[in-house]
């Protein structure tokens, strides 16, 4: 069985122009043979910025670029066919297929409603005024286009517990919609940021209305039936109360015929709160590693000052591996973006090989370091700029590396805040590897590998150096490292 390889197949910037499925359809192959085994995909539904629509301002669920909405019948990456192709033919390479899942919260309403709000302080959302106000709020989804095809429901201010612009009066900010459902405050089991993190953006869902829940399950067995997918990436959960997911998530499962890959984004640091949610829905789903990813930028900017033993400390992948999907960078970390925390071009091959090819964790490649990106977008001081994401240096060896020698028993060489190493033993008929990687000068790293690697020689997989090192009569290698860099060191004979 491959080890599992995840890649996102989309960034921010991603070009507009129906482009992104026939690209995955024309790399599926590729993918496959470089070792990817399942590909993230966007989300596929219409937004409300229709054709340049990253995805994540949800407007229709049900139109995968089928309907005339938002201007447009295809979304940004596409038609539905084009969708349809582009899964089945990742299928049919060997890639597994994992839909964006955002549930969060709605934009773009066909129809304004009246609705009585109480404001909230934006920096305490515990603290809901007791003044009531009428005004128009975005509340209403009709899907006129669509013509009642697949659904029927209606989304209106009964569905939703909170909006951030009001018309007549005219006025911005968070306010909490009063309606049947938890009108004495927001949902628990949500993050507790700002007080109470359950509202985000744009007409925030009400997930206490049992029509929203059965709603939301009836899409969940739709897009299985529509779109044969291996599972989900779930965006936003700290938003969303956890129960919710679990029983939704109990609920597809049993629709499914096969189990499903699921993935969520619970964005914080703090791996206390990650452990709680792994808690809360019962170890149902897997999540995104996000303080390994802030070590990673943070080890990137401090350079050689940075102590690389302490790489995992505080991790979702020291602590609960069978949990953790390990990432270097997302479409919310690439520069301009919200959440920009980019890890640094040359510290990105040491880090992906930290994810790819230890046994720990389940690693998601980022799609412009394999392919690359340039973007020009605002920044936060109202300057443009000009964005490269060049292609990582032997990110695509590291990804075969990790299919054909991250294998066998780990032993880890943590002993030098500079220059560590580890080693996979192998396991029969699938080698191993010893990598090595520095942070700051050209170092190495003596290994103790034992029997049957007496005399052995053996070369640098990525190429990095050109040394053929040899192990001593006890089977111990001095393996070197050039200046900031990693070597991937596999027997000379192998491959």
């Amino acid at each position: 069985m491959k080890n599992p390889t995840i890649l996102q197949f989309f960034h921010w910037y991603y070009p507009e122009g129906g482009k992104l499925w026939p690209e995955a359809t024309e790399r599926a192959q590729h993918l496959a043979d470089i070792g990817v085994t399942a590909v993230w995909l966007p989300p596929a539904c219409k937004g409300a910025s229709g054709g340049y629509s990253v995805g994540y301002d949800t407007y229709d669920l049900f139109d995968l670029g089928e309907f005339d909405q938002k201007g447009t019948r295809a979304t940004k990456y596409g038609d539905k066919e084009a969708l349809l192709q582009a899964v089945s033919t990742l299928r049919e390479k060997g890639v597994q297929v994992l839909m964006d899942v955002v549930f969060n919260h709605k934009i773009g309403a066909d129809e304004k409603e009246r609705v009585s709000v109480r404001p909230v302080d934006p920096d305490n959302r515990n603290n809901i005024s007791c003044e009531v106000i009428e005004g128009l709020a975005y509340t209403r989804f009709t899907f006129d286009a669509r013509e009642g095809k697949y659904s029927k429901f209606i989304w209106d201010f009964k569905c939703f517990s909170g909006v951030d612009y009001l018309e007549d009066p005219d006025m911005h900010g968070v306010f909490k919609i009063v309606n049947d459902y938890g009108d004495d405050g927001w949902n628990d089991e949500v993050d507790d940021e700002l007080g109470n993190f359950d509202y985000l953006m744009g007409a925030n869902i009400e997930i206490r209305n049992l029509a929203v829940q059965e709603e939301l399950k009836y899409w969940g067995r739709w897009l299985l039936e529509n779109v044969p997918c291996d599972g989900f990436r779930l965006d936003a959960v700290k938003h969303i109360p956890a129960w919710f997911f679990k029983d939704w998530l109990e609920h597809v499962r049993e629709e499914a015929s096969q189990d499903l890959l699921v993935i969520a984004e619970y964005w914080s640091p703090d791996l206390e709160k990650l452990q709680q949610y792994i808690d809360r829905v019962e170890g149902k789903l897997m999540l995104f590693d996000v303080p390994l990813h802030f070590n990673f930028h943070t080890a990137s900017n401090q350079g050689a000052e940075y102590d690389l033993t302490k790489i995992f400390a505080g991790t979702l992948t020291a602590v609960d591996p069978l949990h953790s999907v390990t990432i270097v960078a997302n479409h919310d970390t690439q520069p301009l973006q919200a959440l920009e925390a980019p890890v640094e071009h040359w510290f990105k091959p040491l880090a992906y090989a930290l994810i790819l090819l230890r046994e720990q964790g389940v690693p998601c490649v980022f799609y412009p370091d394999l392919f690359g990106a340039s973007y020009e977008d605002e920044g936060g001081d109202g300057g443009m700029y000009q964005i490269d994401m060049p292609i990582v240096a032997g990110l695509e060896t590291l990804i075969k590396a990790r299919e054909h020698f991250a294998h066998g028993a780990q032993t880890d060489y943590f002993d030098d805040a500079n220059c560590i190493a580890f080693v996979r033993a192998g396991i029969e008929g699938a080698p191993g590897c010893v990598v090595v990687l520095s942070n700051g000068a050209e170092n190495a790293k003596t290994v103790a590998l034992g029997e049957g690697f007496e005399h052995k020689k053996f070369r640098d997989y990525l190429g990095n150096r050109e040394d053929i090192p040899q192990a001593d009569e006890h089977g111990n290698v001095t393996l070197p490292v050039k200046e900031g860099s990693v070597s991937v060191w596999i027997l000379e004979d192998v491959l």
